[in-house]
């Protein structure tokens, strides 16, 4: 039986993690903090982590991405998209106006998880601007906080899920700033993920450039052009080694097993690159999980 590491039960990260594993015999180690999750798998204590890594409104979790690139060494193993659908969560007895309805001037705080809270944010401005904003390490903290401080004007932004764990209210329900708010998982770990078969497979890539070589990035960026390689997803992060010293994380819609790229990576070290590979692996669409 293989154990999963992931953020706390509730959480959106719950709700894809079991759509993803269906009915497969799993065990859950669910963790309040993302270095938690990590580390987990890390020490040999689980087999896989799920790791969100990028959201339609927000773009790239650059924190577990930094994760994924500097701290630990779990290659990427499988991806699949999940819809998050985030709720104004709290105790609808406390929050009622004097005609019915949520009457939001009694709401004093909103917490969630920073890019939940982002996914919301013309719902905030909306109704809540005088509301104080916090942020936790999970959706499903920050309901339980709820639960746990009544009488304090303090909702959350969570999921239904969450909401029933707790015995709470959804007080408003899909309040993303967008109805097609999508997040993409990321398991990763030491073991290659061969369940469930896919017809399209990535490659993550960082590529740290030479210094001093003017014009690397377009080389790097023509080695894959010349052989209609597509590119899903390209990124610069800070290398925390030298100011303005930057690595470029790509996503590449080809797998290593093909002829044409490794011809294309040879091309680019044979310029000066550094080339670390993240992951060959599956990728999932929400429909396939279905």
């Amino acid at each position: 039986m293989k154990r999963i590491a992931l953020l706390p039960a509730g959480s959106v990260s719950d709700e894809a993690a079991k759509q993803f594993f269906g009915d497969k015999e799993v065990e859950w180690e669910h963790h309040r903090l993302i270095a938690d999750v990590f580390q987990a798998t890390e020490r040999g204590e689980c087999h896989y982590s799920v790791i969100p890594i990028e959201n339609t409104i927000e773009g790239s979790v650059s924190l577990h991405m930094d994760w994924i690139v500097h701290e630990v060494d779990l290659p990427m193993q499988a991806e699949w998209v999940y819809p998050s659908v985030q709720n104004l969560i709290g105790r609808s007895s406390e929050m009622e106006g004097r005609e019915g309805g949520i009457d939001y001037s009694r709401i004093s705080k909103v917490i969630s998880h920073p890019v939940a809270m982002a996914q919301c944010h013309q719902f905030l401005r909306t109704y809540m601007p005088h509301a104080e904003k916090e942020h936790t390490g999970s959706t499903a903290e920050a309901v339980r906080y709820v639960k746990e401080h009544p009488g304090e004007g303090i909702v959350a932004i969570g999921t239904g899920r969450a909401a029933a764990n707790n015995g709470l209210d959804v007080l408003s329900k899909g309040i993303t700033d967008h109805d097609n708010n999508y997040t993409r998982f990321m398991l990763v770990g030491p073991e290659p993920y061969t369940v469930r078969q896919s017809d399209r497979t990535k490659t993550s890539i960082l590529i740290t450039l030479p210094e001093d070589y003017p014009g690397a990035l377009h080389q790097v960026l023509s080695a894959f052009a010349w052989r209609r390689i597509n590119l899903s997803r390209i990124e610069s992060r800070p290398t925390k080694k030298k100011l303005g010293n930057y690595y470029f994380y790509i996503e590449i819609e080809m797998s290593l097993d093909t002829v044409l790229l490794p011809a294309a990576l040879q091309e680019i070290e044979a310029i000066g690159c550094q080339i670390r590979i993240l992951g060959c692996y599956p990728s999932f669409s929400y429909q396939q999980l279905l």
